[in-house]
């Protein structure tokens, strides 16, 4: 691949840029929503499904003891 001049290069970006659909402040807002509130059910169930395996190894340690 042949070398590009800094300047030719640039133009490519600013033209490549150019291209991208950005999303609008809209979409932006409601994916943070969604995330959070994906973060906010996944850690709920680490939550639980942390609670349960303890109290599972607290009995099985309780009644071998």
């Amino acid at each position: 691949m042949a070398r590009k001049s800094p300047f030719e290069f640039l133009q490519e970006v600013r033209t490549e840029t150019a291209k991208v659909t950005w999303p609008s402040r809209r979409e932006t807002l409601i994916t943070t929503a969604m995330v959070f509130v994906m973060v906010l059910l996944a850690s709920l169930f680490f939550l639980v499904a942390d609670q349960i395996i303890r109290f599972g190894v607290t009995w099985i340690l309780r009644v071998g003891g």
